[in-house]
This record gives C-alpha cells, sequence and structure tokens, in this order.
C-alpha cells in the first residue's frame, strides 16, 4: 500500500522521484523519504520524516545534484506513524539503503535466527531486510547477498535497494507486491503504479514474482531469485501526463465523478465492433458451463459485484454469490460442482483477492479478473481478464472504476442473456443521464445539514439497498461521519432505535414496484424525527423529492444512483475542510492482507 519510485538517468533524480511520489501519495501518505547520492562527498544521504510529500519537498530542496536515487511514501503496518520508521531504512554500517512495499511475516524469526546483537533504529519489518543484506555482504558479493535474503523473506515485497559501494546501479526485487520498470531516452525509473512514470519513460514492464533487478544509466538485467537471467519484453506506455493531473477540477475526486459518462462511453466502443460483442467466446463458454458464480472482491468493488449479482441472475438466469475476499481467502465455503470465479478489483493488486487467486487456481477451477489495470497481478494470472477503461483514478475514495465496474459486469451478463434490449443503446442512456444531472445538480443545498451530525443513514430496496450500501461508505470514507447503508423494510427490525431528533435519512428510490413501499419506510422514520433526502429517478418522482435523475434501464439504474451520492458525499467532506482526495488512515491500493 505504499508509493515506491526509483531513477537513474541524465535527469534531476529528486525531480523525478517528488513527481512520481506526489503521483503515487493515494498509496500512503503517513510518512515519506528519499535516498540522493551525494557526489561531493561520495555517499548516499537519506531525508525523511512523518507527513506528506510536501514537507518531504522542503528537506530535499538544496540537497546536492544527483542522478541516482530511491523515494517511499508509506502507509504504516509495523510500528508507529514517526520519523525513524518512515523509509528509507539503512543496515547497520550505513551501507545498504532500502524502501520496501508489502510485510514480511516472518521478519521476527529472521532477528532470532540471524540478527542476534544487531541494534535496530526502527520498529519495522523493513529494516530486517537491510540488515539481514549487510549480514551476508560479509562474506558474498551484493547480488548473491541480496538474493540469499530474498529467498529467507516469507511474506510480500516490492524492494529498491542502494549500495554506497556501488552508486552507479540500484536493484529491486519484486514478490506479490506490485513493482513495473520504466525505460525511456534520459534514463530507468522504477515504481509501484504506471502512473510515476509517465513522461519519464516510454516503456514499462511489469515485473514478475520473485524477480531481482540490476539497474545502471543504460542496462537493465533482470534475474529469477536463483540468479538465471530472464528476458524483458516492455510495452509502450500509451498515457499522457494529462492523464494524471486533476486539471481545472478543484480535487481528483470531483474530476472522476465528471468523467463517469465518458468512461460509459468507452466501455461501449471498446467492447463492441461494429455492433459485435469482443468478449472472448472462451469467457462466455466457460461461464455457460458452469453451475455458479461466485463473486470475490472488497470494499466499493463487493457494492459492484452485489449489482453483477443481479444482472447475471436477471439476465443470464445464472445464480451467484457474493463474498468478501478477505473471508473467502481463510473462510471457503462449500463449492457448487463447477464453479466459475470472477474477481472484482480497481487496481488489480488487492493482496486478499490475490490471496483467493492462489487457492482457485490450485482447484483448477476458471477465473475472470475484471480490473481497471491490465497490468496487474491479478489481471495476469487469472484465465481470464477484462479491462475497465475508466483511466487512472487517483482519489482514493473510487468513483469511476465502480460505475465502470458494473458497466462491465453489464456487458457481460448481457452476452450470456437471450438479448432482449440493446445494451449499447441503454449504456449510452446511462451515459446521457449521469451527464445531465452533472450539468444540474444540486446536491450542496440538500448536503449543509448532515455537517452536524455524527450519523448517517440512506435506505433502499432491491438495487438501491445496493447502491446504499455503496453510498454509505462513500461518506464515511471522506467526511468521516458515520455512515450504515440499510434495506428500507429491515427498519423495524431493529435499526430503527437509531434514530432520533435530527438524524440524516437519505432514501433511494427508483422500482416502481415498490417505490411505496421505501416511502411508507420513510414516514417512519420521519414520525420518529428524522430529516430525510430522497433521492429518485423521474419515472418515480413525487412533488417535494429533492433530487431527481433520468430513468434509464431498470438493471443499469446503479449506474446512475449513485453519482448524487458521490456528490453528496464530496460537498459534505468539502463544507468540513477534510483531505477528500487523500482521506485519513486510508490507501488506494490494499497490497497488504
Amino acid at each position: 500500500m505504499c508509493g515506491i519510485v526509483g531513477y537513474i538517468g541524465n535527469k534531476e533524480a529528486k525531480d523525478v522521484i517528488l513527481d512520481g511520489l506526489k503521483r503515487l501519495e493515494y498509496r500512503g501518505y503517513d510518512s515519506a523519504g528519499m535516498s540522493l547520492f551525494n557526489t561531493r562527498y561520495q555517499i548516499y544521504d537519506v531525508y525523511k520524516d512523518q507527513g506528506r510529500v510536501d514537507r518531504l519537498a522542503q528537506s530535499v530542496e538544496n540537497s546536492p545534484h544527483s542522478n541516482i536515487g530511491i523515494g517511499h511514501t508509506r502507509w504504516a503496518t509495523h510500528g508507529k506513524v514517526n520519523k525513524a520508521n518512515a523509509h528509507p531504512h539503512y543496515s547497520r554500517s550505513r551501507r545498504f539503503i532500502i524502501v520496501h512495499n508489502g510485510v514480511i511475516e516472518n521478519y521476527q524469526q529472521l532477528k532470532e535466527q540471524y540478527l542476534q546483537g544487531v541494534k535496530f533504529e526502527s520498529d519495522t519489518d523493513t529494516e530486517v531486510i537491510a540488515q539481514l543484506i549487510e549480514t551476508f555482504a560479509g562474506t558474498l558479493n551484493v547480488e548473491n547477498a541480496i538474493l540469499t535474503t530474498l529467498r529467507l523473506l516469507r511474506g510480500s515485497y516490492a524492494l529498491l535497494i542502494l549500495d554506497q559501494n556501488n552508486p552507479d546501479q540500484f536493484f529491486a526485487a519484486k514478490y506479490k507486491s506490485p513493482l513495473l520498470l520504466g525505460r525511456g531516452k534520459e534514463g530507468i525509473t522504477v515504481a509501484s503504479d504506471l502512473m510515476a512514470l509517465i513522461g519519464y519513460s516510454e516503456e514499462y514492464l511489469p515485473l514478475e514474482d520473485k524477480t531481482f533487478v540490476v539497474a545502471s544509466r543504460d542496462h537493465i538485467q533482470l534475474y529469477d531469485i536463483n540468479h538465471a537471467p530472464l528476458q524483458a519484453k516492455f510495452s509502450v506506455i500509451d498515457m499522457s501526463n494529462d492523464d494524471v493531473e486533476k486539471g481545472t477540477y478543484a480535487h481528483f475526486m470531483l474530476k472522476e465523478i465528471h468523467e463517469q459518462p465518458s468512461v460509459v462511453r468507452r466501455i461501449v466502443s471498446n467492447y463492441f465492433d461494429n455492433g459485435k460483442s469482443r468478449i472472448d467466446a472462451k469467457i462466455l463458454n466457460d461461464i455457460k458451463s458452469s453451475d455458479r458464480i461466485y463473486i470475490l472482491a472488497a470494499g466499493t468493488s463487493m457494492h459492484a459485484g452485489l449489482i453483477g449479482k443481479n444482472l447475471f441472475e436477471k439476465l443470464a438466469g445464472i445464480p451467484v454469490e457474493v463474498h468478501i475476499a478477505s473471508e473467502f481467502a481463510y473462510q471457503k465455503p462449500l463449492l457448487s460442482k463447477k464453479p466459475f470465479f470472477i474477481l472484482v478489483s480497481q487496481s488489480g493488486e488487492t493482496a486478499d483477492l490475490r490471496a483467493c487467486l492462489v487457492n482457485i487456481k490450485e482447484m483448477n477451477y476458471p477465473i475472470l479478473t475484471v480490473t481497471n489495470v491490465p497490468t496487474s497481478t491479478l489481471a495476469r494470472e487469472a484465465t481470464y481478464f477484462l479491462e475497465l477503461y475508466a483511466g487512472p483514478e487517483i482519489a482514493v475514495a473510487s468513483t469511476k472504476a465502480y460505475v465502470a465496474q458494473v458497466g462491465v459486469l453489464a456487458l457481460l451478463a448481457y452476452e450470456l442473456s437471450s438479448k432482449d434490449f440493446d445494451i449499447r443503446d441503454e449504456l449510452t442512456k446511462v451515459a446521457l443521464s449521469i451527464e445531465n444531472f452533472l450539468s444540474c445538480q444540486n446536491i450542496l443545498d440538500v448536503t449543509r445539514y448532515l455537517l452536524t451530525h455524527r450519523n448517517c443513514f440512506f435506505i433502499g430496496r432491491g438495487l438501491d439497498y445496493y447502491t446504499g450500501l455503496e453510498a454509505a461508505l462513500k461518506l464515511k470514507e471522506i467526511s468521516y461521519i458515520q455512515t450504515e447503508g440499510f434495506a428500507a423494510g429491515e427498519l423495524k427490525h431493529g435499526t430503527i432505535a437509531l434514530i432520533e431528533e435530527g438524524t440524516p435519512v437519505i432514501a433511494l428510490i427508483s422500482d416502481p414496484k415498490i417505490s411505496h413501499n421505501t416511502r411508507s419506510n420513510l414516514n417512519e422514520v420521519i414520525a420518529r424525527g428524522a430529516r430525510t433526502i430522497k433521492i429518485v429517478t423521474s419515472e418515480v418522482a413525487e412533488p417535494g423529492d429533492e433530487v431527481i435523475v433520468d430513468s434509464v434501464h431498470p438493471l443499469l439504474t446503479p449506474m446512475v444512483m449513485v453519482v448524487p451520492t458521490q456528490l453528496l458525499s464530496y460537498y459534505a467532506a468539502l463544507e468540513r475542510s477534510f483531505d477528500i482526495d487523500k482521506p485519513r488512515n486510508l490507501a488506494k491500493s490494499v497490497t497488504v492482507e
């Protein structure tokens, strides 16, 4: 969940690293650090402290010119948030300097077995790696010292390593945690996300697990963990700086909310060619020959999975189970005889899903990954892969990726159905509906009274209930208001006890068949003092409804209904003066279990 950037080449290393770390700060922002080679004294200096990358930028402002360095922005897993635990970490003689993303599960055992008497400066698992490398470097050359250390590690790692005795090289290694190499005319860049490579590299290479890298200014050599050489096949980077900048928007989250109509249109464009679906027939055949679909996901992606369940069952008549990935990984339910698995992840690096994938592959069941990142681990290791085409999503709170996930799952379900409607036309209407709402939304005015309350509820039935779960997550993520989503019919079975004078309750109403039921539930909370907001489709709108969106195909309604809730969350956080793109304690890509 941390951000890593390294560089060697002709440019000023600190500029490349700082720019990359700012782009990756969504991966962690408890502390930040950097190591640069000081040509005057012929040593690597380390700069680090708790706080954001902007603070690090001040620390290195007057650092000597350097063409090589590594940097890190941290989301804490081991040890408190402080300067001592910030990366980079030294080995005991200061010879080796490392940054690390991941978790070393056996670090305590390694301490006891190999590092008795070594004084540690931090509480991290990472420092153990640096100390081990130095221990083995007493009798081995640097490459073998690193590889010997790697073979002892249990857990996950993306590592960048500097050696004071080798100022013209850096070393990298990867297992489970993401790491990519970038190659360009001005040097070599390595980072935990493609976004940090944009503008500095023309080509990139996602590293496979247990890969070891030796990088110099104009050369990269890859090895496996046994030091056998590997071949590198780079791909062209097809993104520009415009894709990773806010433009005229105040926050990335607001930009990404407004990009949703174009995302929906991009999905249609990429998955159809002259009216014919581009979804691989092998995927469809494998699903058709299965007896049950299992959707595994976490957080926002799980809420998209719940919508997907409804789509597959209503359109294709296939039974579906949705499971939280972290639970499925270690509490596997009784499976059907011929299961098909769909893993849904924005980043494609979600550690809980990776644990599921490993288990499922051992059972030889087919796996489809639906993700936004085609270079990701989950995309590469699954049997099949479908891309979201949402473009880079930088705000920690996911918006456009969620809408894209629902859209792609809808396309997949449609291709398995009798095709009683034209989904291209219906998704085009979804894009237009979102566009219309964003051009005339009035969410800010109905949001203000939420600010005085510490709790809030979303209620809905059917698909609106699932949308309410996602809406609640978004509001709590960035405004820190305790928010829950409830099935409206369950209120009287206990939840209504939480309603008191002034409690905000937002009702989601889109289904004409059960609209009156939800309105009846809303009257129950109004009678107990709740203040309410109604988000409805034009088909079911009544006088006094505060927020109205255009009606679309009933099964695609969640893609539109969620947009007002995203803006509600955004403005609630804005009015409370919170950091919208980087909410406390959260990171975008959850690469540790």
